[in-house]
Order: structure tokens, then C-alpha cells, then sequence
């Protein structure tokens, strides 16, 4: 009996450590209206966990300050929950099209979303 026990507490221990995070958002490019340059635009990506333990978006990587983002606490199994997204487009000109690379806890390790923007000059 203590050897069935054993060999339980062994498989289950595997299964679990098997277990990842899944990463499933509403749009994952999102495209903004043409927007004159000089506000500070926003989007909220809703952000889905289908796995099996909680989602944990660490930190992120943007190619410009411009682009700012507030994580999500860590996300239960099967619930959603947003993340903030700002772009400054003062000084921006012309098509925009940026990636947030997210840091995650998800098989891959990492997750993407986008964002695009035509910033009309504001002399134009």
C-alpha cells in the first residue's frame, strides 16, 4: 500500500510540473483609428488563461519608451483580465506598427502582441 502511495505522489508530481500557463488574447494586433500626432493613445488587450495554472506575465520589452504597459496580476485558470497599453504619438510620424513582447510562464515562454497607428503630423 505505501509503495502505491508512493508511485501516486511520483505521477502526480510529474503531471504537474507538466503544467503550463496558456496564453489567448482578444486581438492580438490591434489597429488604432488615424490619430493626429501629439496624444497618448491607449488600448486594453484582454488577455485569457486556458491552462492550467496561472497565467504570470513577468515583465515586457517595447523597441521605444513611447510605448507603455501595465501588467495583469497573475491570471487563474480559465478567467481574463486586461492589460494597459499607452503610445505616445508625439513626435511619431506616418504608419506605426509595434510589438510587445511579454515575458510569461507559457510553454513558449514568451507571447506577442501587436499594435498599428497612421500618426498624421501635426502640420499636415
Amino acid at each position: 500500500m505505501r509503495c502505491l502511495a508512493i508511485a501516486f505522489l511520483i505521477l502526480n508530481s510529474a503531471f504537474c510540473i507538466g503544467q503550463k500557463a496558456e496564453f489567448s488574447v482578444d486581438k492580438s494586433v490591434f489597429t488604432f483609428p488615424k490619430t493626429k500626432e501629439g496624444p497618448v493613445i491607449s488600448h486594453d488587450y484582454v488577455i485569457t488563461n486556458t491552462g492550467d495554472v496561472p497565467l504570470i506575465i513577468s515583465d515586457y520589452k517595447v523597441s521605444c519608451p513611447c510605448t507603455k504597459v501595465t501588467l495583469p496580476e497573475p491570471i487563474p485558470p480559465g478567467k481574463s483580465a486586461v492589460m494597459h497599453v499607452t503610445f505616445e504619438t508625439k513626435g511619431k510620424y506616418y504608419e506605426q506598427d509595434r510589438s510587445i513582447i511579454l515575458s510569461t510562464n507559457t510553454k513558449k515562454g514568451t507571447e506577442k502582441v501587436r499594435f498599428k497607428v497612421f500618426v498624421i503630423p501635426e502640420d499636415e
